[in-house]
């Protein structure tokens, strides 16, 4: 049974990682600090055989004791509202973090998956962004500690693979949603249903006319696996190429939990990107993959499940 370590697991995207992972037969270790996520998304994998937790923060040192053949690092603060609040640490486990991991991979002679974003393209001058396009981030503004900590990872990360000859790969994330998502998340989507179901007015940063692309759940972590599959080293965009302004989004929103609500609009935070919209040539080409579940159903699982957290917590 090979065996894959996940960092961040008990996270949004890192707890669907350890379900997949774990249906494929793997030894699943997974790895949190639980400084943004919760045992709650990986507490049904506790009785399982091939699945183990170590409470432990990747700024430290990281044993696992034996054979080791894949790490993916999905350790890391991801929504504004956390990296804005935990600044250091977002930095902390961008650097120090991958370096710890990146030694492990090497010390083990594991394949490793780094968790890249599309943040890293900053307020984007090129639009859709293809992987060759180098951003336009401010690396001195509030959202500076996120995007920075990313693009170290990637050139920390390209830096091991060409003088170490360390296995590795570099998934792009572009704007993902589903089940198991914060309601305190921050993000447009949890905040849009948070407020819906609560009866709040909807709050719109800006116009509204800012755009994003959103990826349902499952077709990330399909795309994310067949990356860590192939034998391609370079960073690849991983999301869903259909774009949608946010006051759209918001009106959706509206529609799908038939709420009376209005919109209210706010000020833009500072360096909010206007467009953000990936080019999947090379995810087609290279991994034969593409979105596969529409945003009218990938909305309607997401409102089922917070609709089903809110009742549990009234």
């Amino acid at each position: 049974m090979k065996k894959v370590l996940i960092t961040g697991a008990a996270g949004f995207l890192g707890s669907h990682l350890c379900d997949r992972f774990v249906q494929e037969g793997y030894y699943v270790i997974g790895m949190d600090n639980l400084l943004t996520g919760s045992l709650e998304n990986i507490e049904h994998l506790f009785p399982l055989k091939n699945f183990e937790y170590h409470h432990h923060d990747v700024t430290k040192f990281v044993h696992i004791p034996g054979e080791l053949h894949y790490i993916l690092h999905f350790a890391s603060p991801a929504s504004p509202v956390d990296y804005l609040r935990m600044p250091i640490q977002t930095m902390k486990v961008g650097s120090i973090g991958t370096i710890n991991l990146l030694g492990l991979a090497k010390e083990k002679k594991a394949r490793i998956l780094v968790a890249s974003t599309s943040e890293i393209y900053g307020d984007p001058s090129v639009h859709p962004q293809t992987e060759e396009y180098w951003g336009n981030v401010n690396p001195v503004g509030p959202r500076g500690v996120y995007d920075e900590a990313k693009r170290f990872m990637e050139a920390i990360t390209m830096a091991y693979h060409r003088f170490h000859g360390v296995d590795t790969r570099i998934v792009r994330i572009f704007n993902t949603y589903g089940p198991r998502m914060r309601l305190d998340d921050g993000r447009a989507l949890p905040a849009f249903m948070n407020q819906a179901l609560r009866g709040e007015d909807l709050t719109v940063f800006g116009d509204g006319s800012q755009t994003r692309s959103f990826c349902y759940v499952d077709d990330m972590v399909e795309g994310i696996y067949r990356l860590l599959m192939s034998n391609y080293h370079l960073p690849i965009n991983l999301g869903n190429p259909y774009e949608i302004t946010i006051k759209q989004f918001a009106e959706e929103i509206i529609a799908l939990t038939g709420c009376k609500q209005k919109i209210v609009y706010k000020p833009l935070p500072q360096d909010d990107p206007k467009q953000r919209r990936p080019d999947i040539t090379k995810a087609r080409q290279i991994l034969g993959w593409e979105p596969q579940i529409d945003r009218a159903e990938g909305l309607r699982r997401t409102y089922e499940y917070f609709k089903q957290k809110l009742q549990k917590q009234s």
